[in-house]
């Protein structure tokens, strides 16, 4: 229904990704082609790599580990007190290894915070007032995190520290308007550049570590949500997307709506996606 958040496991050679309106993590083994799900007792936005056997996701009301043979969801964090306006959205795992979400507001209102949490369940909010977190990623070095609310249409690019530093040095990395769409989901190659999926023109972005165009390509369906690589090699493009977001603003009006799709010969390959540190 509403696929994103795809992450690579580059140890079991295994691909995960969310089912946001049905409520399940998916995942896909290409070498034997076998396929699989994991129920989670709410909506989910997004899933990061735990330690073995586990998985951190971002559902409805909180930060939660996930244990991948049984399904048990354990909290991590949730916000106190809670608030049923806002569900945690986009999320991804720093270089450092903790988990970085942000929430959306259920009717676009700005209230869904970005908040980062560790394997400890230590919770430090970054930023306030987000109608719809997205395009969550980190540049190699780790020193630079991509962050969008949808809703404006810029993709923006901050300072990021090692510690507990809080974000510093806002700078418009990309006006998507310029496109005509929202940014959605985003990856960031082995080059430093960033792909950003272009949800409501079926179209992925490939953009510089400065914010300059460098390739433009149409997606396999109209509504591609976010990107990620995987493969032996990490060179492949597994995209997911959109048949139906639940909420009457999203529908596919193509037959592989909601489908994986994986692209080849791109050239290009990404980064082994970080676990949740213990330390």
């Amino acid at each position: 229904m509403l696929g994103e958040s795809p992450v690579w496991d580059d140890q079991l050679g295994r691909l995960y990704w969310v089912d946001s309106v049905s409520r399940k993590i998916r995942y896909y083994h290409p070498v034997d082609d076998t396929h699989g799900e994991i129920a989670v007792p709410s909506m989910i936005g997004s899933v990061g790599l735990g330690q073995p056997g586990h998985l951190v996701a971002g559902l409805a009301d909180g930060i939660y580990d996930i244990e991948i043979e049984t399904g048990t969801a354990t909290p991590l964090f949730k916000p106190d007190p809670p608030n049923e306006r806002v569900r945690f959205n986009d999320g991804r795992m720093d270089r450092q290894g903790r988990f970085v979400c942000g929430g959306m507001g259920i009717y676009a209102e700005p209230l869904g915070e970005l908040v980062r949490v560790t394997a400890q369940g230590e919770a430090e909010v970054l930023a306030n007032g987000v109608r719809i977190a997205n395009t969550l990623s980190f540049s190699p070095d780790g020193k630079t995190m991509y962050f969008a609310d949808s809703l404006d249409r810029v993709v923006r690019a901050y300072t990021y520290g090692e510690g507990e530093e809080v974000l510093s040095n806002p700078r418009m990395l990309v006006d998507t308007k310029t496109f005509a769409s929202g940014p959605d989901g985003a990856t960031v190659d082995s080059d430093g550049f960033i792909w950003v999926a272009l949800v409501q023109v079926g179209k992925i972005a490939r953009f510089t570590p400065d914010g300059e165009l460098d390739a433009l390509i149409e997606a396999p369906t109209d509504m591609p949500t976010c990107m990620c690589f995987g493969g032996p090699d990490l060179s492949t493009l597994y995209v997911t997307s959109i048949k139906d977001s639940g909420s009457g603003r999203a529908i596919s009006r193509h037959p592989l709506g909601g489908h994986l799709f994986a692209i080849e010969g791109l050239g290009v390959t990404g980064l082994a996606e970080p676990r949740l540190a213990t330390v």
